[in-house]
């Protein structure tokens, strides 16, 4: 039988965990029962009525979290040299191109997001194999494929996040930090899930929001009431 530690144990007496709260409710709980030593990350896991497998019911996007993400996000822009003084400014950490896409063929990958211009996409598609796994390859359909670079990073900077359903169509999602107040958790979840109703595939029957759960690093999850985003 496993072993319920002493915080975990501490942080159950907190809230039920049969009872479906609120989006108001369970933002205040997860700060209440996040118990880290480290501020641990905010994580939002929403079930959806859709088959992934399926092109017509496939979810995927972007979003600007209102209160950003509480994380320092890395960004690499990979650019023609005339385009580097421009993604520096916005706020790239690195700006370049052959340079980095002979270091990323080395193995190096310490970045969060890559941001790049159309033209250059010849160069990077080999790399698919290398960032494609890690979630790094660049994409259109989540604006980091664009010719107005600066205003791509900013928005990465500015706690732009992207989002894609799993297999077993789960979104997972990070939407803040345990020292955010309790009304910018809520905000940005909301933000989160309005986004997601409003993307609902016509190919989807039946219930869409199926479950949504908060949680923190290492802290139980949270039922929300789905019914109160269909």
């Amino acid at each position: 039988m496993a072993t319920v530690s002493k915080n975990r144990k501490a942080a159950l007496e907190k809230f039920d965990r049969n009872k479906v709260y609120s989006l108001d409710d369970a933002s205040a709980i997860v700060k209440e029962i996040s118990n880290a030593k480290f501020d641990a990350s905010v994580d939002l896991a929403v079930r959806l009525g859709v088959d992934p497998r399926k092109a017509n019911q496939m979810v995927r996007g972007v979003v600007t979290l209102p209160h950003g993400t509480g994380k320092e996000v890395k960004v690499l822009a990979l650019v023609t040299p005339d385009k580097e003084a421009e993604a520096k400014e916005a706020g790239a950490d690195y700006a370049g191109l052959e340079e980095y896409i002979d270091k990323i063929k080395g193995g190096w990958t310490d970045v969060d997001v890559i941001v790049t211009m159309p033209s250059v996409m010849g160069k990077i598609g080999p790399l698919g194999r290398i960032l494609g796994p890690r979630g790094l390859m660049p994409n259109p359909k989540t604006g980091t494929v664009t010719m107005d670079v600066a205003k791509a990073v900013k928005e990465v900077k500015g706690g732009k996040i992207d989002f894609k359903v799993d297999r077993y169509g789960i979104i997972h999602a990070g939407i803040g930090k345990a020292s955010f107040g309790a009304e910018q958790i809520k905000d940005n979840a909301e933000e989160l899930l309005r986004t997601l109703v409003r993307m609902k595939p016509t190919a989807s029957k039946g219930a869409y929001m199926k479950s949504i759960t908060l949680s923190s690093t290492m802290s139980p999850g949270i039922s929300i009431d789905a019914k109160s985003f269909s």
